[in-house]
């Protein structure tokens, strides 16, 4: 079973490798609405929802989004890191991404699902999750949600 809703987000150490960025701290997220969202390179799905999640980067980065990668491979074939970078490229993942080939992330988080997105707002405390193919669009709402009382809190 994932995270419960008021989860605190659980820690982003034990990957393997980190990139487009160096390794980030789950503290140094907060004051921030947070996506992570975890993918594998032989999942389909995943691979198209990648164009949507840049997107998100661009359009709703300034209002203060943060996303998180976290690659957790499914079958052998998916703990080659240099085929997960090639993927990177190929799609032009803009966000810091880890490798988490021992899943230690993927447990913290009690995920079982590709692609999936946990999403928690600034004070970092799980407040929408969602799998499978529906999922990215399942998301954005609650980003505009979260994103919006965040901008007004800080007008105020």
């Amino acid at each position: 079973m994932p995270l419960r809703m008021d989860s605190p987000m659980p820690s982003l150490d034990g990957g393997t490798d980190w990139f487009n960025s160096d390794p980030v701290s789950t503290e140094s997220l907060k004051g921030h609405t947070v996506v992570v969202h975890f993918w594998a390179i032989s999942c389909g799905i995943c691979k198209e929802s990648l164009p949507d999640i840049t997107r998100w980067i661009e359009q709703y980065g300034p209002k203060g989004l943060k996303v998180i990668a976290i690659h957790m491979p499914r079958q052998e074939s998916d703990t080659n890191v240099e085929k997960v970078k090639e993927a990177i490229d190929e799609y032009e993942v803009k966000q810091p991404c880890v490798v988490d080939n021992w899943h230690t992330i993927t447990d913290a988080f009690e995920n079982k699902y590709v692609p999936a997105f946990y999403i928690f707002d600034k004070d970092l405390k799980l407040r929408h999750f969602q799998a499978g193919e529906k999922a990215i669009k399942m998301v954005e709402p609650v980003l505009e949600r979260l994103l919006g009382a965040q901008t007004e809190a800080a007008q105020t």
